[in-house]
């Protein structure tokens, strides 16, 4: 007879590369799910230790790969999309899996996805996080491509309401479209109250992805005339990415290099001590020059949860996870000034800083509780195979 966990339908993820450091949020979502049986398929993957699965069919970029998508880029001008080849092989690993359902994570990775949507028997979904909405959909091309893909799937997930708006501005259908929160394991971020420092020696926060929309620029900025009122403050950023130079250079210029520390990638424990031992959160996010947008960021969450106080900015899904004032502070984005005199004012009024630190972890208890977050997505794969 078969085992309780084989009668489970089967959900294949898949994910280009499994799993990115950035990408912690989809390891908790796949590996949380009890009511199916995940399995993953990707073309390489990355750090193991650190996200341990199985299993995972790996179906790895074919020889023709770059031909061929400098043949649909360069010459076509639209998308490239998987080749005849490439949907037998990936409807071999779904058949040998008895996959009844496909969740393609990113919109942009889906699109070239379209034959094996396309030709699967099978329910796809697809689920956009935030960067994969609006990049290159000021090419006609791109956007007819991600149309066609919105009509193929089943279901479309997205993890703010700004971010639904944004997919039905490009052309979804707003019946397939459902909102499906960030995770953010409350047992792993028990809300502690934190002390005001002596000496105003305040410690300050970011971590993220190095990137232009994570509004690193204007952190650094914020902090220079923070740092200037307490001058034992200091910032720590936690993250890598293309901008760590830049960034390095705009401290310098601005003379923090002895106040601010870019720590790179650190591990969750170590993540957690420093959210703890800090005292500001801080995640100015702004929309790239490519149109690229944040969901509801990740860290930000977490760092609610833990009790940090956030001041962040009217961006992208943000405004759905902090009530102005009362569970964080937003100004607008790229204003450094707003920012560090908004940092200047709560500092002046602990009992402020403290309510609306307990304020956003009840926000992520109440909304972005993980095991709710992953029911909920149970719900969808289930209704969608029953259809």
């Amino acid at each position: 007879m078969d085992s309780e966990p084989e009668r489970r339908p089967v959900v294949a993820s898949y994910c280009a590369t499994f799993l990115k450091p950035e990408m912690l949020h989809i390891y908790r979502q796949i590996t949380g799910l009890d009511r199916v049986r995940p399995v993953v398929i990707a073309q390489k993957r990355e750090n193991p230790d650190r996200f341990p699965f199985e299993p995972v069919y790996l179906m790895p970029k074919p020889a023709t790969h770059f031909l061929r998508r400098f043949w649909f880029r360069q010459l076509l001008d639209q998308p490239w999309e998987i080749s005849h080849l490439e949907v037998e092989a990936l409807t071999a690993i779904l058949n040998k899996s008895g996959a009844q359902l496909l969740h393609i994570y990113f919109g942009h990775i889906a699109v070239h996805l379209l034959p094996l949507i396309h030709s699967w028997p099978h329910p796809s979904l697809v689920s956009f996080h935030g960067a994969d909405v609006l990049v290159d959909m000021d090419k006609p091309a791109y956007r007819r491509a991600t149309q066609r893909m919105f009509a193929a799937v089943r279901k479309i997930l997205v993890r703010s309401d700004s971010l639904g708006r944004a997919i039905v501005q490009l052309g979804a259908d707003p019946s397939k479209i459902e909102i499906m929160r960030t995770g953010i394991p409350l047992g792993e971020f028990v809300f502690r109250g934190r002390p005001v420092p002596e000496n105003g020696q305040w410690q300050l926060v970011q971590a993220c992805r190095l990137i232009e929309k994570k509004g690193l620029r204007t952190t650094l900025r914020a902090f220079s005339a923070f740092a200037h009122a307490y001058p034992r403050a200091t910032l720590q950023i936690l993250g890598e990415g293309p901008l760590l130079g830049e960034l390095r250079e705009l401290a310098a210029t601005l003379g923090l290099t002895d106040r601010v520390l870019f720590r790179g990638l650190v591990s969750q424990d170590e993540l957690r001590e420093t959210f703890y031992r800090s005292h500001l959160f801080l995640h100015p996010s702004e929309t790239g020059g490519d149109g690229n947008q944040e969901g509801v960021p990740n860290s930000m969450l977490e760092a609610m949860a833990s009790g940090l106080p956030v001041f962040a900015t009217v961006h992208g899904g943000i405004p759905e996870a902090i009530k102005e004032g009362v569970s964080g502070v937003m100004v607008a984005e790229g204003d450094d000034k707003a920012l560090s005199q908004a940092l200047l004012d709560a500092v002046k009024s602990p009992d402020l800083l403290a309510k609306m630190a307990k304020a956003g972890a009840e926000t992520v208890s109440q909304n972005f509780e993980q095991a709710s977050q992953v029911k909920r997505l149970e719900e969808i794969y289930l209704e969608t195979i029953r259809a």
